[in-house]
């Protein structure tokens, strides 16, 4: 009995150590996941300036082109922005059709005599020399302050869509779909835009060629 139990304390010095393979692979797998770098997300071009990387912020909002060169969606909300945006597209597009009517004759009457023979240009002056622009400034400065409520409240988090006043009065968004409404809410924001280029470049030449409607 003891020449068999040394016989086998002998070959097992000479046996390979068991060790679970399982183990140092997921060891060796951790360390190596720990070392790897991460991924850099993947570059995404601008559709509307391919030259110029997305920016991520926009995705989601009706009208998105990846329009945003100063990068302004990075550091300041876009609810805002877009609030902004529509406010300044819907402004122009009352001015736009004001500038015009004016140049093309379209007066209040009665029309006060100071007034006569003023085009859209020179209308300015004269309106804050007799003091209408400046009741003008204080009517828009009150619908401002009122409009900030909503949108404080809206950064807040209330769920109020950015130019949302509820004002629709000939229902063209009643009993539509959401792709419908979303569909309305893309030619606005198209109009808006457009409104605000063409505002600029009709003042522009109006003032270049002091002439009437067309300004050519």
């Amino acid at each position: 009995t003891v020449a068999i139990a040394s016989l086998l304390a002998s070959a097992s010095a000479f046996a390979p150590a068991t060790f679970s393979a399982r183990r140092v692979t997921s060891v060796h797998a951790d360390a190596a996941a720990e070392d790897a770098a991460p991924e850099a997300p993947a570059y995404v071009a601008s559709p509307s300036m391919p030259f110029l990387e997305y920016p991520p912020n926009l995705a989601g909002y009706v009208g998105d082109v990846g329009f945003d060169p100063f990068r302004f969606s990075d550091f300041v909300p876009v609810d805002f922005l877009r609030e902004a945006e529509l406010k300044h597209g819907r402004i122009c597009q009352l001015a736009l059709v004001g500038f015009a009517a004016v140049d093309l004759g379209f007066r209040i009457y009665p029309t006060p005599e100071a007034y006569e023979g003023l085009t859209s240009v020179t209308a300015h002056d004269a309106l804050v020399e007799y003091g209408a622009m400046g009741q003008i400034f204080l009517w828009t400065g009150l619908l401002e302050a009122l409009s900030t409520v909503a949108v404080i409240q809206m950064m807040e988090g209330s769920g109020r869509e950015p130019g949302d006043f509820g004002l629709d009065p000939i229902g063209f968004l009643s009993g539509k779909s959401e792709e419908e409404v979303n569909e309305m809410k893309l030619k606005e924001i198209t109009h808006c835009r457009l409104a605000m280029l063409a505002f600029s470049g009709m003042v522009t030449q109006a003032v270049l060629t002091q002439g009437p409607f067309p300004y050519v």
